[in-house]
């Protein structure tokens, strides 16, 4: 087993299935662009008035980052359901694309069964399960992904489908798949001094209750590090977007305190009025904590940015798991509420 230390972490590296799955994003968003390029989909139909998006957890957030990524070309609005149910507007003009990385999802199941009695048009994006079997049954556009490991670390697959899907159906153009290829490059090179960046940014947050907040137009991407923290670290933290938290939780900051460590996601394409609040806000952060950490994007597009955050994101979730000596993969507690809600038909 190799071990190796840096800025006081020690690493199991590359024994953990964890690291391995982490350490793979990169040839998994190219792997992923292979899957999509091959997918054989229906006429697309349309055109479409809305496009819903329904997933629960890491199987649901590949759909709200790629919302965000497209929505500045988006033929017509895509909104993210995390929930049992679809909004009232669906109807035969709405594509409906059903993300469930197991296939077995209830509440994407639930909502994927009222998009077919409202007379959407409905795509899968699934490994398998009781998804893949209606799919099949009843004649549903379906992309399948790899499936037997963790959702949140096969987001690669289930993100990427996403703008094929959005592709086929006229939502947007083919310009992202030059996109992902080149941040999938980028962030192979740049390995190294990814995690090197997260283990110092780990060391920092160790101990403290995490607060992470971006600008609106990427909040998806401080979801996505919220939950990696949550299920990979074992650590409760929150999230907020600027400027809507200028409107509300900067008030809340009279009860901040030294146990706090704040995480700033920051684009240099964040608007100039968001990145003014941005420093503002800092003043207010440093009068009750002194952990404050900008972590600015790194890439050539809006693509390799936000997956450049997703990756670094990941690592310093695993790490912060390793520093702490929990298992990265374990989700027990979520699994005894899946049993206990099995037991209820």
């Amino acid at each position: 087993m190799l071990l190796e230390r840096s800025s006081g972490l020690i690493s199991t590296r590359t024994s953990t299935p964890m690291y391995q799955l982490i350490d793979a994003f990169p040839k998994q968003l190219k792997e992923a662009l292979e899957i999509g390029r091959k997918a054989i989909l229906k006429s697309p139909g349309g055109p479409y008035g809305n496009v819903v998006v329904t997933g629960l957890g890491g199987s649901g957030i590949g759909g709200r980052i790629a919302s965000q990524l497209v929505h500045k070309e988006a033929k017509c609005p895509i909104e993210v359901y995390n929930n049992y149910y679809l909004p009232g507007y669906v109807n035969h003009k709405s594509l409906v694309i059903a993300c469930s990385y197991s296939g077995n999802t209830e509440e994407t199941l639930a909502a994927m069964e009222q998009a077919l009695t409202k007379g959407a048009r409905v795509v899968c994006i699934t490994s398998g399960g009781s998804m893949l079997d209606i799919a099949k049954a009843k004649g549903l556009d379906h992309i399948i992904i790899p499936g037997g490991h963790p959702p949140r670390t096969m987001l690669a697959y289930s993100l990427v489908q996403q703008f094929f899907v959005l592709h086929h159906f006229g939502i947007i153009g083919d310009g992202f798949e030059g996109a992902i290829n080149t941040a999938a490059n980028m962030l192979e090179h740049d390995k190294e001094d990814i995690k090197k960046a997260a283990q110092e940014l780990t060391e920092k947050l160790v101990g403290k209750r995490l607060v992470i907040y971006s600008e609106a137009n990427t909040e998806a991407v401080s979801i996505r590090f919220r939950q990696q923290v949550n299920e990979n670290s074992k650590e409760l933290c929150w999230h907020h977007a600027i400027p809507e938290m200028n409107h509300n939780e900067l008030v809340g900051w009279a009860g901040g305190n030294s146990d706090v460590a704040v995480v700033i996601f920051r684009h240099k394409e964040d608007h100039e009025r968001s990145q003014m609040r941005m420093e503002i806000n800092k003043e207010v952060f440093r009068k009750y904590t002194p952990h404050i950490h900008d972590v600015w994007s790194q890439g050539d597009t809006g693509f390799a940015r936000q997956l450049y955050l997703i990756s670094l994101g990941d690592w310093v979730s695993y790490y912060w798991a390793e520093k702490k000596g929990v298992d990265p993969t374990e989700i027990g507690v979520i699994n005894m509420l899946k049993g206990k809600l099995a037991e209820v038909k």
